[in-house]
């Protein structure tokens, strides 16, 4: 009774503070027929990647290969699986699944980025296993990863924990517990590699690392990306601010521009999804006070400029494309009006040009030379897709349909999508970036689909028997990963409350065995010791943690992203 009572109160908590717009914009035929030509989109390309370029990582559409990017492990094919799923094609998921789990070999002596790998190659592993709730089902699952009860995709975890066992020590080792940009997957570091690395590679790691960790009970990479995250933080200047390279050997800011695009901007996405998967203080934090310096010293008329770090002196007055995932975040905020100004600004900027330039003058109101190209993001619609899930409004729904007008008309070829090389005359690019199926793709298919499953706000769930014989899972609240794989937080928080009985149940047993007049290692929730700086360093010393903050495992994210803007609140 316990799991359908906490689910009922789950879903009325939700139901207030979110507004699932379903088509306020457009007939329910108008959304089906969207939701079709994206359907059309995404298997033009998905099968010319298949016929022409794997196992390659990409495809080339111009002349109908493939070619190695990012460390060939077919990273096109790992990229769309979960779109598979969320598209509705349970019968190709579970067949490139097993192909991928027969196929893809990580002891290869490869140069990989650590970066691309984590987000594109990785998360898939975690992701697609915890999105269809390969989880916690039997008490041993996480302890080592055996004896599961698999269902789609579950031994693709143990595949993916087994050579991420190997990373920690391969790049996580410096002086700082920042991580190196590039490892060899057969050798590690390579004795030359340059210790320079941008913020996002060093604060890029905790959702799918937390993933890991929560569903293996191997702490390690949980561990390792929160070291990482911590000593990024106490490098920031002055005035709050970041760079955008460091070296992660001595903590020096290489490149001290500090804004929230390219080389920096999944740092700050991880900070709050991380925060709402975890239900983690420490990072909301880290992230509201960054948010302060970044307001008071980049933001200019709802554009967000670039500034030197320790001055805050405009040094780049540019709007970058990858910039446009923030409006999106504004939104988990609760941010919903500072959201849309900004937003509306990055639209112009797309109407204006039928997709986003690299680069873009906001004093000259043009592209800047060498970044005119659009490599087919998905920023600025992943952040409609966020805001019309909101807000409802109509203007989210009309940036879908010029994406899609867009991407057919000017980048469409026999063989996929094209990137577009110039905005100015549309010349066309030989590549297709995996992202356009994992991200640009399923983030218009979600647009124009309010009731996909993905969307679910806690009305239909799975159970299953797990640590306590309550885990509702399935239910919603899912996190995407800044490569937009899903992670359904319910199975974390099922196999974390199985770890922590284990941990309370050995420290009773070692209470047992000590003096009587000895303090036991084990607290309630409600007595918890005061922080001290070296468990938290964005928490003030002395402050103590709160109870549990999700009153049910099930709960969708959007119940804590307040109205006004604070994500967490107390349970009651």
């Amino acid at each position: 009774m316990l799991k359908y009572l906490c689910t009922i109160l789950c879903v009325f908590n939700v139901l207030p503070l979110i507004n699932h717009a379903k088509a306020k914009d457009g007939t329910d035929l108008e959304m089906a027929q969207y939701r079709e030509r994206i359907k059309s989109m995404f298997y033009h390309a998905y099968n010319s990647y298949l016929e022409n370029a794997f196992p390659y990582d990409e495809l080339r559409p111009l002349t109908c290969d493939g070619q190695d990017t990012w460390g060939s492990f077919s990273l096109t094919l790992i990229d769309a699986l979960d779109t598979l799923l969320i598209l509705g094609n349970h019968t190709e998921f579970q067949r490139v699944a097993a192909l991928l789990q027969d196929t893809v070999d990580f002891d290869i002596d490869v140069n990989a980025s650590v970066f691309e790998t984590n987000i594109r190659g990785e998360s898939w592993s975690g992701g697609n296993h915890s999105l269809w709730w390969g989880a916690c089902f039997q008490p041993t699952c996480c302890q080592n990863g055996l004896g599961w009860k698999w269902r789609w995709g579950g031994p693709v975890l143990v595949h993916s924990s087994t050579w991420q066992k190997k990373l920690p020590v391969n790049f996580f080792q410096t002086p700082t517990g920042m991580p190196y940009g590039t490892v060899n997957l057969l050798t590690g570091v390579n004795p030359t590699e340059t210790p320079v690395t941008c913020t996002a590679g060093v604060g890029t790691f905790i959702l799918e690392f937390a993933t890991l960790s929560r569903l293996t009970g191997d702490p390690i990479f949980e561990e390792v990306a929160r070291k990482a995250l911590r000593s990024l933080w106490k490098t920031r200047s002055d005035i709050g601010l970041v760079g955008n390279h460091i070296d992660v050997i001595t903590s020096k800011w290489v490149a001290q521009d500090a804004g929230i695009g390219a080389g920096v901007d999944s740092y700050f996405e991880y900070l709050v999804k991380g925060a709402i998967m975890l239900q983690d203080e420490e990072l909301q934090s880290m992230f509201l006070e960054y948010d302060r310096s970044i307001k008071n010293y980049t933001k200019f008329d709802d554009w967000y400029l670039w500034v030197q770090m320790h001055k805050g002196t405009v040094s780049m007055p540019v709007f970058q494309s990858l910039e446009a995932f923030w409006p999106g975040l504004q939104s988990l905020l609760g941010d919903l009006e500072n959201a849309m100004r900004t937003f509306h600004n990055y639209y112009t900027v797309w109407r204006q040009f039928g997709g986003l330039p690299e680069f873009y003058s906001i004093p000259q109101g043009h592209t800047v030379e060498k970044r005119e190209g659009y490599p087919l993001r998905p920023e600025l619609i992943e952040s409609a897709m966020y805001l019309y899930r909101a807000t409802g409004d109509p203007t989210l729904l009309q940036l879908g349909r010029d994406a899609v007008e867009s991407i057919e008309k000017i980048t469409r070829v026999h063989c996929g999508f094209a990137s577009v090389k110039d905005l100015r005359d549309h010349k066309l690019d030989n590549r297709m970036e995996s992202f356009f199926l994992a991200e640009t793709v399923k983030y218009l298919y979600l647009l124009f689909d309010p009731d996909n499953f993905l969307h679910n706000s806690g009305s239909e769930f799975d159970t299953g028997t797990g640590p306590q014989e309550d885990c509702v899972l399935g239910a919603g609240g899912y996190i995407f990963n800044t490569e937009a794989h899903p992670l359904d937080p319910a199975a974390l928080h099922c196999c974390s409350r199985a770890l922590e009985e284990r941990q309370e149940l050995q420290d009773i047993l070692l209470s047992l065995s000590e003096p009587i007049n000895k303090q036991p290692s084990a607290w309630k929730e409600e007595e918890l010791p005061p922080l001290s700086s070296s468990e938290s360093i964005a928490l003030k010393p002395g402050s103590r943690k709160k109870a549990p903050i999700l009153s049910c495992p099930m709960q969708p994210f959007s119940a804590r992203l307040a109205v006004l803007g604070q994500v967490f609140t107390d349970s009651t």
